[in-house]
């Protein structure tokens, strides 16, 4: 095999299962790749190439295990995922040097499925931003042009896999932080639906919204991923007890007949780029080639949707993060006075300013007199957010929008104007509201080069079906190419 890290997740599962490839061979390649790349994208905070190859080593000696559906195959997790052999920081100094003494739900269910854990990526500091521009230790860029963003929070997860480090990471998604990235880096990205996949052992942001979904280069390397990490989890009050489904079931179709696509007129009005609009056009015409019908939708509350997302999400934020106060793990400042320098110093300085600006808001809307104001309201909201979707959903299989405004734009472009990033989350923050599934694929390229990415939003616990849809849409569409490829 000339190029191992060009071959996707289901191919280089397979070709390990049937001997045609080494674990310590595709794990080499990945490494070597990561010192290829790593300098010019900075996609990963740490990386365990030592224990990787020794872990390689030790399964190629035993042989592959049928049993294990990722027997072999190196990928990688986001920072905010604990880890209980690698540093864990979520992107932040307030955690610099902090070594869990567990693993997460899902980083246990890789493992117990053979995959080869090579590395913790780079993210918005606790998962707070679209960029990963906020992250406390460095920038990551765009595999496609490293002038440009990623996207985030899950940006390090998505260069990561664009980029070929790797064959699949996983990203968690509290407003879109999987499947920006995924469009802007053009990958697919998941996030499932709400209590679908386990958060035990994720650093929290905002736990009623917070989602782990995978990010690969294939909508059934998406589903294989999502077949290991779903599941009940009793350590997670919010896990869902429901029967998971044959995710690989209904991949590859040709003909869509029958299927009706959901159009929501709000996410097509004013604010989309005609960049954006022309990619998602094309997908549009592929689905009708496919033979789906397309009809318009309303989601009236949409406009308003990302006001309430942000007022319940910095105020669980705010309630989340008041653990990190330099007592027990993480930072400690130096020679407090007393214990209220002790906490006010330590957060000052293992803070990042986008942390920071958070938390206060967050704080402000639970403080007395604004609680009946701000936070009651946008809960009313976020229901009827909810009603709207499942109410469209009624009528249609899944619903089909962008993904975001705009395709990825400069390092430094937005950096210093917070509104406009959180504008930037407008057609994603509205799914994780509405607690359901999203599946966000490259639709094609921009003229310029830079990935357009689509989403596909489904009833709650229907992955499936936008998996299988995803699917056969990726099979009409012409295929986007790989990033960082030399001839």
């Amino acid at each position: 095999m000339e190029d191992i890290t060009s071959l996707s997740l289901s191919e280089a599962a397979s070709a390990l299962q049937k001997g045609e490839l080494t674990a310590t061979a595709a794990t080499a390649a990945c490494i070597e790749r990561i010192l290829e790349t790593e300098d010019d994208i900075n996609a990963l905070l740490y990386v365990d190439a030592e224990n990787a190859i020794a872990q390689a080593q030790q399964m190629d000696e035993q042989g592959p295990d049928p049993s294990k559906p990722l027997w072999g195959v190196p990928v990688t997790v986001k920072d905010a995922l604990v880890t209980k052999d690698m540093p864990t920081t979520a992107a932040s100094r307030i955690l610099e040097g902090f070594q869990p003494i567990y693993d997460a739900f899902v980083v246990e269910k890789l493992r117990n499925a053979g995959a080869i854990i090579l590395g913790k990526n780079n993210m918005d500091e606790f998962a707070m931003g679209s960029t990963t521009e906020n992250s406390a230790y460095q920038v990551t860029r765009n595999p496609w042009n490293t002038d440009l963003v990623p996207g985030g929070s899950s940006g390090g997860s998505a260069a990561s896999v664009a980029a070929g480090q790797c064959f699949a990471s996983l990203g968690s998604d509290t407003g879109g932080s999987i499947r920006q990235p995924a469009a802007f880096c053009g990958c697919v990205g998941l996030k499932p639906t709400y209590g679908r996949v386990s958060r035990y052992g994720l650093i929290a942001y905002a736990s009623s919204l917070d989602q782990v979904g995978p990010l690969t280069r294939t909508v059934e390397d998406c589903a294989r991923m999502l077949s290991v990490i779903a599941g009940h989890d009793p350590r997670d009050m919010t896990s869902s007890p429901a029967e998971v489904s044959d995710y690989l079931q209904g991949l590859g179709a040709t003909d869509l007949a029958g299927k009706t696509i959901g159009l929501p007129v709000e996410y097509f009005g004013e604010g989309l780029s005609d960049t954006v609009r022309k990619g998602i056009s094309t997908a549009i015409d592929a689905l009708h080639d496919l033979g789906a019908k397309t009809v318009d939708v309303s989601l009236p509350s949409t406009s308003a949707a990302i006001s309430a997302y942000y007022i319940v999400a910095m105020a669980e934020a705010s309630s989340n993060l008041a653990r990190f106060d330099g007592v027990r793990y993480g930072h400690r400042t130096s020679d407090p006075k007393d214990l209220q320098e002790l906490y006010t110093r330590s957060r000052m300085e293992g803070f990042g300013d986008e942390v920071k600006r958070r938390i206060m808001l967050g704080t402000f809307v639970l403080s007395a007199g604004y609680y009946d104001a701000y936070y009651k309201k946008a809960a009313q909201v976020r229901r009827l957010v909810r009603d709207e979707f499942l109410a469209a959903l009624g009528s249609c299989d899944c619903l089909l929008a962008p993904v975001a405004p705009s395709v990825a734009w400069p390092i430094g472009f937005h950096i210093e104007d917070p509104l406009q990033n959180i504008l930037m989350d407008a057609y994603s923050c509205p799914i994780n509201l509405a607690a359901l599934p999203s599946l966000a694929l490259p639709a094609t390229l921009a003229e310029s080069g830079e990935p357009v990415g689509l989403q596909l939003i489904g009833r709650p616990f229907a992955e499936a079906d936008i998996l299988a849809v995803g699917s056969a849409l990726e099979g009409k569409l012409p295929s986007i190419g790989s990033p960082m490829r030399t001839a």
